[in-house]
C-alpha cells in the first residue's frame, strides 16, 4: 500500500481500525467518522470493491485478508460487485456533516454511490467525446497552412534595378 494519514495511532492499531471501518462500510453501506478517517476508509473501501468486481480466487483471498466477516466477503463479491459492474471508480462519497462537541473534530457520512435511501443523488456519467481518428504529421502541417497566411517575401527596389 501507499503512504498513509497516520491518524496519531500506532500502526497495527491504525491498520486494525481502518479494516474495521471498511467492513462496517460495507455492511452498512453509510457510516458516520471523522474527515481525515473517512478519507482513508474511502482509498481502501474503492480497493475493495475493485477486487470485488475482479471476481477471481485470488481477489477473494486478498479481500478476505482484509476485511472482516464472511458476509462482508459475500456482499463485496456479489451485491457491489453487480452494482457497480459499470463504473470504473469512485464508488464512495464523502459529505461532511458537522462540527464535534467534545473536540471540534470535522464529522463526515461516507457512503456507497447509487443506493436506495443516499444522501445525495449520483450525478450522472460524462458523456465520452467521439473518437477522431490520429493525423499523421503531414495532413497536420496542410491544415496549419490553410488558416496562415502566406508569407510575402520581401522586395527590395534596388536589387530589381
Amino acid at each position: 500500500m501507499t503512504k498513509f494519514r497516520k491518524l496519531n495511532r500506532p500502526t497495527g492499531h491504525r491498520m486494525s481500525m481502518l479494516r474495521t471501518m471498511v467492513s462496517q462500510l460495507v455492511k452498512h453501506e453509510r457510516i458516520e467518522t471523522t474527515v481525515a478517517k473517512a478519507k482513508e476508509v474511502r482509498r481502501l473501501a474503492d480497493n475493495m470493491v475493485q477486487l470485488g468486481k475482479e471476481g477471481t480466487l485470488c481477489a477473494a483471498r486478498q479481500a478476505a485478508a482484509f476485511v472482516r466477516g464472511d458476509d462482508v466477503i459475500h456482499k463485496l463479491f456479489t451485491e457491489l460487485a453487480y452494482r457497480y459492474k459499470d463504473r470504473a471508480g469512485g464508488y464512495t462519497r464523502l459529505l461532511r456533516t458537522r462540527i464535534r462537541v467534545g473536540d471540534a473534530a470535522e464529522m463526515a457520512y461516507i457512503e456507497f454511490i447509487d443506493r436506495e435511501n443516499e444522501l445525495r443523488q449520483s450525478k450522472p456519467p460524462n458523456p465520452q467525446p467521439p473518437q477522431r481518428a490520429p493525423l499523421d504529421p503531414w495532413t497536420r502541417s496542410r491544415l496549419t497552412r490553410q488558416f496562415a497566411p502566406p508569407k510575402e517575401e520581401k522586395i527590395n527596389s534596388e536589387s530589381e534595378n
